[in-house]
């Protein structure tokens, strides 16, 4: 598998690149995204489904600059696919042809079933959830993905896409044609006689545009679209008003960028008509798609395109990058572990907890590669927005507050004030911190010592193997939790 590696994804709307560099066998991280509204099926629809000059042209050009873009960050190979707007079209080999000659590349047409695929391939790889269903939205169809237990179940596409729609029926003011149209093609998922998750994961830019309109409706803290959650009973007035919006100007006090005037509408209607139908509960936003598929249905391929169990692509992709010594890394990890079981008696929280506490142990020290000084602030603001995959919001936010209250003392409700919403209880967070502010003291000289912890009633005895001046004397500085007391031996 080549180190970096770009992926193209010619949509009937929108053009989009990735560009992701290998650090490690399964890790990988973001190079380069670039995205161009092309809107290659412009008129095809009212056309016979036939690919029009100036759209193919404004496609053609297109590449040639993400063909320049992947060159000048070396990457080794190239991986292009195109989806509705080409497998529909008549004459999409003219298109093809002309590309393939004159820019030397190869483009795979993939069909519907295999575009939803590849959605839940990078959703179920991506996303930390085990069942749910993918809505991905385009211009010329709706792909959907049924997960459960973690596997794909089925996958199906639907020709229910926005700019199709928009010809077809918005610009001809047929609302309720739009409407029944919608439906109708619904009906072949209940055929499909599985059970319908009430969880969606939503893809494509339409579906984002619509999370990102909430966000700033409620304040939302952290600007993360990845993993966004949001109840659909609670956002309906919203999801309504951008499909009642009458001009430009409603749109963007909503919150909706420029480039997504032309179709927001359409796809927030199809969107909200598909909630309906599925009766949707809860939706969780995805910042990858097909391309992401992709990717990963490559570097995933003798794996059964998942990754190994307990592997978190976000957490080793960071480590390759920034850790300094892997070893002690490693340590910090088991160590919080021990910590955490040590002490379970008293803080009683769930394994869940011991999980974050070891990836913010693992990666505490990642902020020094850009300034030893102020390391657990910089660390903080990397991991914000560096837990890019697999990591609920409220799960990066509670290993950022982790490590910015480590080798400090304890937060008060004052440090939580912003993200609370995302945070869990208070008392948990003193304890967190505290648990890695001993992690660290413990192994301070980087001897990483045999540590033995032995809670008895409300006192926690550390034996160590020998004597340690400097982890004695920051232990005495330690801030404590209510009813905990410490010893230390050796």
């Amino acid at each position: 598998m080549a180190k970096i590696t770009t992926i193209i994804d010619i949509g009937s709307n929108s053009m989009r690149m990735v560009v992701l560099q290998k650090s490690s066998r399964f890790a990988f991280h973001l190079i380069n995204e670039t995205k161009s509204r092309v809107k290659i099926s412009e008129g095809c629809y009212e056309n016979g489904g036939n690919l029009q000059e100036i759209p193919m042209n404004r496609a053609f050009n297109s590449l040639k600059s993400f063909l320049n873009i992947s060159k000048s960050l070396k990457a080794k190979k190239v991986i292009c696919v195109a989806t509705s707007a080409l497998r529909d079209a008549p004459n999409s080999k003219v298109f093809l042809s002309r590309v393939k000659k004159d820019l030397g590349l190869n483009i795979k047409v993939i069909n519907g079933e295999k575009e939803a695929y590849y959605g839940g391939v990078a959703a179920v790889n991506l996303l930390h959830n085990n069942e749910f269903v993918t809505v991905d939205i385009g211009g010329g169809s709706t792909e959907f993905c049924f997960i459960k237990e973690g596997k794909i179940e089925k996958s199906i596409s639907l020709d229910i896409g926005t700019v199709r729609l928009k010809e077809l029926f918005f610009d001809k003011n047929n609302i309720n044609g739009a409407k029944e149209y919608i439906k109708k093609s619904l009906e072949k998922i209940f055929e499909l006689e599985i059970e319908i998750p009430s969880v969606v994961v939503g893809i494509g830019g339409s579906i984002r545009a619509i999370s990102k309109a909430i966000m700033k409706s409620i304040d939302y803290p952290l600007d993360v679209l990845h993993g966004f959650t949001y109840e659909v009973s609670k956002n309906k007035k919203l999801i309504n008003l951008i499909i009642e919006s009458k001009d430009s100007d409603k749109l963007k006090d909503l919150g909706i960028k420029k480039d997504r005037f032309d179709t927001i509408k359409e796809g927030t209607f199809i969107f909200n008509t598909i909630l309906e139908e599925l009766k949707t509960k809860k939706v969780i936003t995805s910042g990858v798609g097909v391309r992401e598929g992709v990717y990963l249905c490559d570097i995933l391929r003798n794996s059964n395109h998942r990754f190994p169990s307990n592997f978190n692509v976000s957490v080793r992709s960071l480590l390759d990058r920034f850790e300094t010594d892997g070893n002690q890394s490693a340590y910090y990890g088991n160590n919080a572990a021990k910590i955490f079981e040590a002490l379970k008696p008293l803080h009683n929280l769930e394994d869940r907890y011991k999980t974050l506490l070891v990836i913010a142990s693992k990666l505490h020290s990642i902020g020094t590669t850009l300034n030893y000084y102020k390391v657990n602030d910089n660390t903080f603001n990397f991991i914000l927005n560096g837990l890019n995959y697999d990591f609920l919001h409220s799960s990066r936010v509670i290993v950022a507050h982790i490590i910015k209250f480590s080798k400090k003392s304890l937060p008060t409700r004052k440090d939580m004030e912003i993200y609370k919403d995302l945070l869990p209880s208070f008392e948990t967070m003193q304890w967190l911190s505290f648990m890695i502010s001993l992690n660290l003291t413990i192994n301070q000289d980087f001897s990483k010592p045999k540590v033995q912890y032995l809670l008895e009633d409300e006192l926690l005895t550390i034996k160590m193997p020998e004597y340690s001046f400097i982890v004695e004397s920051s232990l005495d500085k330690l801030e404590l939790p209510k009813n905990l007391e410490i010893k230390l031996v050796c």
